[in-house]
């Protein structure tokens, strides 16, 4: 796996972006994490290994620098951006409707991933905005994994969703002389 200087200096802007914005969201407890737009966004440009690095660097830094437990959620980083690298190549970010599409598809994989991370390694508890919706159904009697699971797949069909929305966007704004030169960026063409 070799990248050009332009896909290593997306790849680095991506993590600072994905890391800035989702410590944001992690200190006012925004009900979404909105941590993965640089990894999506590299995803569509660059392709799956380069999102699935953007991804799992973007944790283990961010892990490093100011909240450990972020390290803990590599693998559900580098599953979003393998799975926007290969939505991007099918030609799943072409349009909005497409976008949403990939959005709620990487948002249900990411549940699968992210849920016994949550559930075995945190017991349930992150600190994110989730954990109220959590404790609400395990107060109304759902068992504790039905109880994450539940919580974090409508969270992350929200966030998913929109995530990958602006991205898109971003994409769509990007000059074609910076975007022209991206294998990947060719079948994300309306």
């Amino acid at each position: 796996m070799k990248f050009d200087t332009r896909t290593l200096v997306l790849m680095a802007v991506a993590i600072v972006i994905n890391i800035v914005v989702g410590q944001i969201a992690v200190w006012i407890k925004l009900p979404l994490y909105v941590d993965a737009v640089g990894t999506v966004l590299v995803g569509i440009l660059a392709g799956p290994l380069a999102g699935a690095l953007t991804g799992t660097l973007t944790n283990l830094i961010w892990g490093l620098v100011a909240d450990p437990s972020a390290t803990a959620f590599f693998p559900v980083s580098l599953v979003i951006g393998l799975l926007a690298g290969v939505f991007a190549r099918l030609g799943w970010f072409r349009s909005v409707a497409a976008t949403v599409g990939a959005g709620a598809v990487i948002g249900v994989i990411s549940t699968i991933v992210a849920v016994p991370i949550i559930v075995y390694m945190f017991g349930g508890v992150t600190g994110a905005g989730t954990d109220f919706a959590t404790a609400y159904l395990l107060a109304v009697g759902h068992q504790l994994v039905e109880s994450v699971a539940v919580a974090n797949l409508v969270q992350n069909l929200a966030d998913k969703i929109l995530t990958c929305l602006v991205a898109w966007g971003i994409v769509k704004r990007l000059p074609m002389r910076f975007t022209s030169g991206f294998a990947f960026f060719a079948h994300s063409k309306a």
